[in-house]
């Protein structure tokens, strides 16, 4: 199981992953946002400073359109390092960028996974990582566990390289149900983890 923190406050990070046997850093442009004003990539050459390429780091784009995506993803890439896994939410276009990204090399994570279908046409894609938000499944009235097993199965069938990286926890128990349902990853915010221990 890989543990991923959702967090780029540089003080965070340094406590929690002092403590903690983690996989890599996770972000969203919400998160992000919490830090207030920032240099953008001084900030994550910060945060890849002090995790090292050993720990994997995964940026969010906030295009919306494949051309706009695709330029946004080689900027992160440039202004940073080829290991850089590209966040991108499964939507048509974010689809169509996923599959492009990959031919051409690039390290890539589908997130904003709600539906069954999504996380398949993501597998399908070749993503790296797939990120099913477990609580937003909830609200939609589906079974989150069901839909990460569907996932499991189906990478295990194909035989495909892409992980589960499930996302969007309230308590520990729906991680560990995550991961029991068949996830390979986790990311969460370290305050979880704190509260899980107090």
């Amino acid at each position: 199981m890989e543990l991923m923190f959702d967090n780029v406050n540089l003080e965070t990070l340094k406590e929690y992953t002092e403590i903690y046997p983690y996989a890599g850093i996770t972000c969203n442009p919400t998160i992000i946002k919490q830090e207030g004003k920032l240099d953008f990539f001084e900030h994550f050459k910060q945060i890849r400073e002090m995790i090292g390429f050993k720990h994997s780091l995964h940026i969010q784009v906030v295009s919306l359109t494949v051309d706009e995506i695709l330029q946004e993803a080689k900027k992160i890439v440039e202004k940073l390092d080829q290991d850089v896994y590209i966040k991108i939410p499964v939507t048509e276009e974010g689809l169509k960028a996923i599959k492009i990204l990959k031919e051409k090399g690039y390290k890539v994570t589908a997130t904003a996974i709600y539906t069954k279908l999504q996380g398949l046409l993501a597998i399908a894609a070749g993503a790296d990582y797939i990120a099913p938000y477990y609580n937003r499944i909830a609200h939609l009235g589906q079974n989150p566990c069901e839909v990460i097993a569907t996932f499991r199965k189906d990478i295990d069938f194909s035989h495909a390289q892409t992980k589960i990286l499930a996302a969007s926890f309230h308590t520990s128990e729906q991680v560990t149900m995550a991961i029991n349902a068949g996830a390979d990853a986790v990311t969460l915010q370290p305050k979880l983890l704190k509260d899980m221990f107090n």
